[in-house]
């Protein structure tokens, strides 16, 4: 198994057209070169969401390097037919963040159930929105970047990546899954 460093090396190396979907399936095949180039994708959106339910950095590091483990492993389970890689690591990681928020929380001590349940209702909204609006919105709002950065991680023009997020934002709010 190559160190590390070199597993990292090679994954910068990979084209960054390379999509989510295919780096799964080679990850499914136990490339773990594909896995350094898929952790470096998802572990920003993973992070925010789970950092937004946990609310403790530590833990939500913690939890999503639990994600990331997981979806290793449970890479050949994929099914592209119910969502994109993205939604898929996002329900994951949601799904655990939420159980360990009930496993540590005293009981009757759960307020935030109004809370997960918009988190949930606009996961399913997320899926109703273009590739490019999914990942602007995203990377934008659960990743933590901004918009230049945005850009450069989708190999995107700046003004598309702003296009794409003020649509996808537009569609999100406009979206019948979220309730008033």
């Amino acid at each position: 198994m190559p160190r590390p460093n070199v597993i990292r090396e090679r994954a910068r190396q990979m084209p960054a057209q390379e999509d989510a979907e295919a780096l799964l399936h080679r990850v499914a095949r136990g490339d773990e070169v594909a896995f350094a180039r898929l952790y470096d994708i998802l572990i920003g959106p993973v992070f925010g969401l789970v950092r937004r339910v946990l609310r403790d950095e530590a833990r939500s590091e913690e939890l999503a390097t639990e994600v990331m483990v997981a979806l290793w492993q449970t890479a050949s389970r994929y099914s592209p037919e119910r969502g994109s890689v993205l939604t898929w690591a996002l329900t994951l990681a949601h799904r655990r963040a939420v159980d360990r928020v009930r496993r540590e929380e005293p009981p009757g001590r759960f307020d935030e159930v109004g809370t997960l349940r918009e988190d949930e209702q606009v996961g399913r909204c997320l899926g109703t929105l273009t590739d490019a609006q999914r990942k602007s919105v995203v990377l934008t709002y659960y990743g933590g970047r901004n918009y230049r950065e945005v850009a450069e991680l989708l190999g995107a023009p700046l003004g598309g990546v702003k296009a794409g997020l003020r649509d996808g934002l537009i569609r999100l709010r406009d979206c019948p899954a979220v309730t008033r």
